[in-house]
């Protein structure tokens, strides 16, 4: 009965050590091997191989990590209050790094974030953060990268989702895009009437080389009145135009 037990038990502890000195590790996972203390290598995909007490390991995953940066109150360069929000993605490159040079790695780049989103859109101004978004997304990509490269961090992309602006601004704003849209409409509404006036100037030179196009266009009028209405119009007739038929008349008798 003895031996059962005895041999019970050896299996038992047979059975925990292969536990522990076996890991399989899927393809997105690497494990950073610690023996007695010290870094001995990242490993994996596959099955792992550790030595009992001796050898400790560290899974990392190696996906790509959506990280939501909450909304921050900032104070753009034309002292604007605004709140923003954004959405970093990151994966790990360097499994080693992640784990040695770091405690914490997923925290440190949420931080990291946080802390240069204030502070690289308050060195832009309003018009910039609307319009400029794609510049704006890539230079906190660069920046955000280089600080978490030493953490074998890698920035895949930025982006400033939301901006909220406060009621007044939007209607200041507003008013703003109204005043310009009203500027617009006087500059092209004074455009045509200069363009107008040229081509005025140009026929009145063409009429006073050729005073007869100044009779011609005046019957053309009295048809274009006598086509579009039908009522009795009178209409002044100058001594110019008739004044040729006059000449033409029968002389009156001497005295």
């Amino acid at each position: 009965m003895t031996v059962v037990i005895l041999a019970a038990l050896i299996i038992l502890v047979l059975i925990v050590l292969l536990s522990s000195a076996v890991k399989i590790l899927r393809e997105y996972e690497r494990a950073v091997i610690f023996r007695l203390g010290r870094l001995l290598a990242a490993k994996g995909p596959g099955v792992v191989l550790l030595i009992p007490i001796v050898d400790r390991m560290v899974r990392i995953d190696l996906r790509v990590v959506t990280l939501d940066i909450p909304r921050q109150e900032i104070m753009t360069r034309d002292n604007v209050p605004a709140t923003v929000d954004a959405v970093m993605y990151f994966r790990v490159v360097n499994a080693e790094d992640a784990v040695v040079k770091v405690e914490n790695f997923s925290k440190a780049t949420y931080l990291l974030a946080q802390t240069t989103l204030r502070s690289v859109l308050g060195q832009h101004e309003l018009d910039e953060l609307l319009s400029q978004r794609d510049r704006i997304n890539l230079q906190l990509q660069q920046i955000i990268d280089e600080g978490s490269e030493p953490w074998g961090i890698k920035i895949t992309l930025v982006e400033v989702r939301d901006v909220v602006l406060p009621e007044t601004m939007k209607r200041a704003m507003a008013r703003q895009a109204e005043v310009e849209r009203d500027r617009r409409a006087k500059i092209i509404n004074a455009q045509g009437e200069y363009q107008a006036a040229e081509k005025l100037v140009l026929a009145a030179q063409q009429i006073a080389t050729q005073p007869v196009a100044l009779q011609l266009r005046f019957l053309q009028a009295l048809a274009e009145v006598a086509t579009e209405q039908n009522s009795t119009i009178i209409f002044p007739v100058p001594i110019d135009l008739v004044a040729p038929f006059l000449k033409k008349g029968p002389e009156s008798p001497r005295e």
